[in-house]
């Protein structure tokens, strides 16, 4: 149990058109805290109670917000250890983060309920925790009726945090986190991610005396096999990505502003939040030889819900890097002049942003793919296009560091200009160019007909004739 002195009062509030409509609110710990009745008077004793308890100096529990004095000893439920876990996790978090937290809890948490007649659908019970339970900025005193009352229910049935250290309830958990809301298989990668963040809020539990050992160690569970590697059949050749470009930049408008920030996907391998937030003042542009981009930031898509300002976007440091690390790209000559021309043709945002979305602020990811689709099916010939070749602009990235693996570049050096570590580089990254195979193949063919049809002879050579 979390105890503080940091107390915090306001005017009780009526809420017209409500059953209680009598609201006593109040703030422990910096978290909020509210309460209703049906009457005034019953409002102002309590809020009376607690005002008293915190004059005579009495520490307040922060899960129930009650003087701890009133609380009972007993265990901390799963639902109160996740709305502290995320609590505990949000300030410091990305926004991408927090919407990861929140997804994992909500898709666990309804497995970690008791078993009730009065039970609601696992759809109603998950949106209830991910849109308002799990939302540390969201306070209970705005919570609609419904969601309450669920709430309630759900706070009621929660299985214990002790009761985690029985197998069958942890098999149960991880099952869980195995299937999608309409009990189909999730993809491989997501129940890692999910699983990852399940074991961390036990971990915090450990760290709270609350579980003596993390209970997902002694359950042998194996999560679904991910495909790490990316398949080389997505991987673009230079000629290939050249003239999707060139479509691109033929499709409209916004497709010529678009072009060059597909480029930088290619011929300096970043990622699309990265070219999202490139700035002139990142940039250096020679009149002739190679630039280099000096990254120093990414915007990801995250929606209002997760970010701090509320804006759709989240302003973050580099992937994996402290926040004022800087990674210089060197660019060839051809994304040098690609760059120059964007910038004469449509100038600069008024932060200095290279790429802006259609209506002029942040260049969304929902707004690109579909014209990325529709140049495929024109650059491409038809079996190309119905093959997985850049089926996504991400690809373009796994494109341009296979090139650069491929064309001899030391591992160290591509994974420091991609912004990789090298192990991880060589694990995934290592796809290979389209129509390589023709050149091993070739190189197969030329061994095999070094050797005549004597068995006991040895490889001919231009001598032997």
């Amino acid at each position: 149990m979390s105890k503080t002195y940091d107390v915090r009062f306001y005017k009780i509030r009526k809420r017209d058109g409500r059953t209680r409509p009598f609201e006593v609110r109040w703030n422990v710990g910096g978290t909020s805290k509210s309460k209703s009745f049906v009457t005034r008077l019953l409002a102002d004793n309590y809020r009376a109670k607690l005002m008293a308890a915190a004059r005579a100096g009495e520490e307040f529990d922060t899960m129930t917000g009650e003087p701890a004095s009133w609380v009972e000893t007993k265990p901390v439920t799963c639902y109160e250890h996740f709305r502290a876990y995320i609590a505990m996790k949000w300030p410091t978090a990305s926004a991408k983060n927090r919407s990861s937290l929140v997804d994992a809890l909500s898709t666990v948490m309804p497995a970690l309920l008791a078993e009730d007649a009065n039970r609601p659908d696992a759809k109603t019970i998950h949106n209830a925790l991910y849109y308002w339970a799990f939302m540390p900025n969201k306070p209970e005193a705005d919570w609609p009726k419904d969601v309450a009352e669920i709430l309630r229910w759900v706070a009621k049935t929660s299985l214990s945090v002790p009761s985690l250290t029985e197998t069958r309830v942890i098999r149960q958990a991880l099952n869980a986190l195995s299937l999608k809301q309409d009990g189909k298989a999730a993809a491989a990668n997501t129940v890692r991610r999910k699983r990852s963040v399940f074991y961390n809020a036990l971990g915090y539990a450990v760290e709270l005396d609350l579980l003596a050992a993390n209970p997902i160690d002694k359950v042998q569970w194996t999560p679904p096999e991910t495909a790490e590697e990316v398949d080389r059949r997505v991987v673009a050749n230079p000629t290939q990505v050249r003239a999707l470009l060139k479509a691109v930049s033929k499709h409209s408008e916004r497709g010529r502003h678009l072009s060059a920030f597909f480029a930088c996907l290619y011929f300096a391998a970043m990622r699309p939040s990265e070219a999202a937030r490139l700035r002139l003042v990142d940039c250096y542009l020679p009149d002739n030889g190679w630039g280099r981009l000096d990254l120093q930031g990414s915007s990801p898509y995250a929606g209002t819900a997760w970010t701090d300002d509320g804006g759709t976007h989240d302003h973050r440091e580099l992937k994996k890097r402290s926040r004022n690390a800087v990674r210089a790209v060197p660019i060839p000559p051809e994304l040098v002049g690609i760059l120059r021309a964007h910038i004469d043709a449509h100038g600069i945002a008024a932060d200095g942003r290279l790429f802006r979305g259609a209506r002029g602020g942040d260049l969304s990811s929902g707004e690109y793919p579909s014209i990325w689709r529709q140049v495929r099916q024109e650059a491409l010939t038809a079996a190309q296009a119905a093959s997985p070749l850049a089926a996504r602009p991400y690809d373009l990235r796994h494109g341009g560091v296979s090139l650069w693996l491929n064309s001899g570049v030391s591992p160290t050096v591509v994974a420091r200009r991609a912004g990789h570590g090298v192990a991880v580089l060589l694990k995934v990254y290592a796809g290979c160019l389209d129509g390589e195979d023709e050149v091993a193949n070739g190189r197969i063919d030329e061994g095999l007909s070094a050797y005549g049809d004597d068995p006991d002879a040895g490889p001919q050579s231009a001598h032997d004739e």
